[in-house]
């Protein structure tokens, strides 16, 4: 290409939204070092820090979803979306770029549709196995819609293309031997090692289930990396008498250590928590938060388990079903086998790399 390559991107609210748009623009980078980015978010979100922190340009709109809890709040909100398409409209005019690629977020939505209106070529990619509202609906409009799941709801099916969700290239080509990252992580070899890990903040009820089943991991002899997340570290590592085959972390820098070392991973079901869990290739006990919007976790979940490559507990039955699920698990190599085997179905580790081949396949 001659003139330089000018690519707006959008997606935001969460880094589940964020990365994957960081992902692609990384590996456009890659091909086209002087290429021009820039991306929209949406002012107070944290896209605002953790794209320039990534080393790219981005501008603010006025925008935010609808407030279920709170109906009163949101009467100003057709005077934001009005805003925020007209900031959208005056951003795109002075960028012009040649292409958009939209993650899903509040801010995607005034700016892929603005895009679209202009007849730049859009781009979506969603990671959940159930399409949000925001993409639902510039998917109309779009080139292409990239995926992380076969099929999903809501999207015309002749614009799907299943290359996976991007996730970071240190999980694709750090995966050790399990033996080793044991060792690495000063664990015993030899004992089954479980990982569980619940996001960044923790999960209250992954660590509330670990507290009832401390007793269990002792007479078992199973070895535990268990990643508390910030909110309750504190407390749980004063509060309670660990055994050395329990490792309390409060977040751990080195997931593709972590998942190296681990036989069992448990989790929540978060869009790219699975895709790395799909490339680490461990069997999986996947616990669904209940509150992720339109209950996308427990979509992403089923999914895996209709191709028996997970194991699912619903967050409201955890009391009676956890250990008896984990411990079918743990205790039967041919189950952990299968699992592992049929997650490469999920498998996508050059997601990024084909996402971007399929873009410029199709703007030529």
């Amino acid at each position: 290409m001659d003139k330089k390559l000018r690519i707006l991107l959008s997606g935001g609210g969460t880094g589940g939204h964020i990365f994957p748009a960081i992902a692609i623009a990384d590996e456009i980078r890659k091909r086209f070092p002087d290429a021009e980015f820039l991306f929209i978010g949406a002012n107070g979100k944290m896209e605002m820090e953790k794209v320039p922190q990534a080393g790219y340009k981005i501008e603010g709109i006025d925008i935010a979803g609808i407030d279920r809890g709170n109906l009163l709040s949101n009467l100003g909100l057709p005077f934001k979306i009005l805003k925020s398409l007209s900031k959208s409209k005056k951003i795109i005019k002075n960028f012009a770029p040649d292409f958009a690629v939209g993650t899903g977020g509040f801010a995607s939505g005034p700016a892929l549709y603005e895009a679209s209106k202009m007849g730049i070529p859009i781009f979506i990619q969603e990671q959940n196995a159930h399409a949000g509202v925001t993409n639902k609906i510039l998917s109309k409009k779009a080139r292409a819609v990239f995926t992380a799941y076969p099929k999903v709801e809501g999207f015309p099916t002749e614009k799907i293309k299943f290359l996976g969700n991007p996730i970071r290239e240190n999980i694709v080509s750090g995966m050790q031997d399990t033996a080793q990252a044991k060792e690495k992580m000063g664990l015993d070899k030899d004992k089954l090692t479980i990982l569980s890990v619940g996001g960044s903040l923790g999960s209250r009820t992954l660590n509330n289930a670990w507290k009832e089943n401390i007793e269990n991991l002792k007479e078992k002899g199973y070895q535990l990396i268990w990643q508390t997340g910030k909110l309750d570290y504190k407390e749980l590592s004063s509060s309670l008498q660990l055994p050395v085959s329990i490792h309390l972390k409060e977040f751990i820098k080195d997931m593709e250590l972590a998942y190296s070392a681990a036989d069992i991973i448990v989790s929540r079901a978060g869009a790219i928590a699975i895709s790395e869990l799909a490339v680490a290739q461990k069997p999986v006990l996947l616990v669904p938060f209940p509150f992720a919007a339109e209950d996308h976790q427990t979509k992403n979940a089923i999914n895996l388990v209709e191709k028996n490559a997970a194991r699912m507990v619903k967050d409201s039955e955890m009391q009676e079903k956890f250990w008896n699920t984990l411990s079918e698990i743990c205790e039967n190599e041919r189950i952990r086998k299968e699992m592992s085997d049929n997650l490469k179905y999920f498998a996508k580790p050059n997601a990024a790399k084909e996402i971007v081949d399929e873009i410029f396949n199709v703007i030529k």
